[in-house]
């Protein structure tokens, strides 16, 4: 097959590309700007609730600790298995930091800090450390969390807890990664960001200080508070969440560490009695913004005493948040099938609720959509709204415009290539059958159907004599006037119909020079 030569670009094409790859450059910065700024807000909420966490479950460390001191035989098997938790958790928790410290030194060098990200969005690191052939650290996380959660599930009694530990602790392979062939390091490490990474190992030391904080909880159910604690009950507060989206519920439950089912405690916050049989207290959060709930807890002691222990506790309210983003750039096309990302931190796309005003917009997997708007120069309003408690919240809008599908490029399918003009051989002329059209410009891949086109001969006399088709299809004239061209001369396609996935017919602009070759 003879060799296959591309119509020279112009300086001013040029000059038009470049511009058009900056254009598309600063968009994607400014979603990844977004979306790591939100993983930095994640990441910090979570460690301020895993910190939380280890100052409770190191109160009760302590209480195991005393007891020990003050009666041995009756406490030594409880203290003994909560030493086995801690151990463990704390094997498990240290590995995680170690791999959170790895993957930012190879992010940002020597002077790295998990607390100060600076290259957030690398997308090398966390692949790196965890996934690098014969060095990656990724299926030893996998190996010690399975590990952990079977060990730790063994010693929660509750059924409905026990199955919430597992979840949290799930290593495994979603449906979309098991389709990729992934697995589960793959799956959570594979070209993701820094931030990303150190955000999910975050999670799992969260979920680690829960899973622990469980177990010490059934451990202490097992001891006798009116013979043990009765000299070291102390007031806890453990939360829902700490972050509350506004107009969400928030909820918490207020406990001593350990309770006498016949005695429960009174519960006071704000200088108000609160009524629940178990300590839930929980209001409707209308503000954003810091606050702290603080009260007080009454019960009384194996002798008949009144103990008083104050507690406090801070939470986050945060506004409403979704992002939604075109998945080929930030218009859409009218007519076509855009595809679409959306997602909402903390809720999973299940319980999303998406419309679209101006079209359609049909879900078509896990957090991926489909928009088709209609209105050409107007504007296609997405509004995101989730099941939250119950009930259903708006998470935003966002606003597109929508715009005509640019035209197609007229081409002739010369084996698998595109022949957009210049020279080709006879013998390729000869058995070329249709001409094509489509857009294909490396961000929309999009064809077109040739309704009709032109080609222009000119015979001896410089006289242009004009061959009409009324399909994509070469007639039989124009091919006879193609075979009695000699090597060196040309003609030109022109005047070309096509019809996009929008129904738009268009006649398209310029024309295609071909030199027999």
């Amino acid at each position: 097959m003879a060799q296959i030569k591309k119509k020279k670009i112009t300086p001013r094409q040029k000059m038009i590309n470049l511009m058009y790859v900056v254009l598309m450059a600063m968009l994607a910065l400014n979603v990844s700007s977004d979306v790591l700024k939100g993983f930095t807000l994640v990441s910090d909420k979570l460690d301020l609730s895993t910190q939380n966490a280890m100052h409770i479950n190191e109160g009760i460390y302590k209480n195991f600790d005393e007891q020990m001191k003050a009666n041995p035989t009756k406490v030594k098997e409880w203290y003994e298995k909560s030493q086995y938790v801690k151990q463990m958790s704390d094997s498990l928790y240290n590995l995680a930091e170690e791999l959170k410290e790895a993957i930012v030194r190879k992010s940002d060098g020597k002077e790295a800090d998990i607390h100060n990200i600076r290259n957030q969005e690398d997308l090398e690191a966390a692949t790196s450390v965890m996934l690098a052939p014969g060095k990656g650290r990724g299926k030893e996380l996998y190996e010690a969390i399975n590990s952990y959660r079977k060990r730790i599930t063994k010693m929660i009694a509750d059924k409905e807890k026990r199955q919430i530990i597992e979840s949290n602790l799930s290593t495994e392979v979603p449906a979309k990664g098991k389709a990729e062939g992934k697995n589960w390091q793959e799956y959570m490490f594979e070209s993701m960001p820094t931030a990303a990474a150190v955000t999910s190992l975050t999670q799992l030391q969260n979920d680690v200080r829960t899973a622990e904080g469980e177990v010490l909880h059934t451990l202490v159910s097992n001891i006798d508070v009116k013979d043990i604690r009765v000299n070291e009950v102390n007031a806890y507060v453990v939360p829902n969440a700490q972050t509350i989206v506004q107009g969400g519920r928030f909820q918490a439950q207020i406990f001593m560490a350990a309770v006498d089912t016949t005695n429960r405690p009174t519960i006071f916050v704000g200088g108000r009695e609160i009524k629940s049989d178990h300590g839930v207290y929980e209001t409707i959060c209308n503000s954003t913004g810091d606050f702290t709930l603080t009260g007080w807890i009454e019960t009384l002691n194996g002798s008949g005493e009144k103990v008083k222990r104050e507690f406090q506790q801070k939470y986050t309210v945060i506004p409403p948040s979704a992002t939604v983003s075109a998945d080929i750039m930030n218009v859409l096309y009218a007519g076509y099938d855009n595809p679409m990302s959306v997602s909402v931190p903390g809720i999973p796309s299940s319980r999303l609720r998406v419309s679209m005003s101006g079209g359609s917009f049909t879900q078509k997997g896990d957090g991926k959509y489909i928009a088709r708007p209609t209105n050409v120069g107007g504007e296609a309003v997405v509004t995101v709204a989730a099941e939250t408690e119950g009930r259903v919240q708006e998470m935003g809008k966002f606003t597109f415009r929508v715009r005509k599908l640019p035209d197609p490029t007229a081409y002739i399918p010369v084996g698998d290539d595109h022949f957009l003009g210049g020279k080709l051989a006879k013998q390729s002329l000869m058995a070329m059958t249709n001409l094509g059209a489509a857009i294909d410009d490396g961000l929309l891949n999009i064809p077109f159907s040739v309704k009709g086109f032109e080609m222009v001969f000119y015979d001896n006399m410089g006289n242009a004599v004009p061959e009409i088709a009324q399909s994509s299809e070469f007639t039989l004239r124009q091919k006879n006037m193609i075979r009695q061209l000699s090597r060196g001369k040309r003609f030109y396609i022109t005047r070309v119909r096509a019809v996009g996935p929008d129904g738009i017919e268009r006649t398209l602009n310029g024309a295609m020079e071909v030199i027999v070759n």
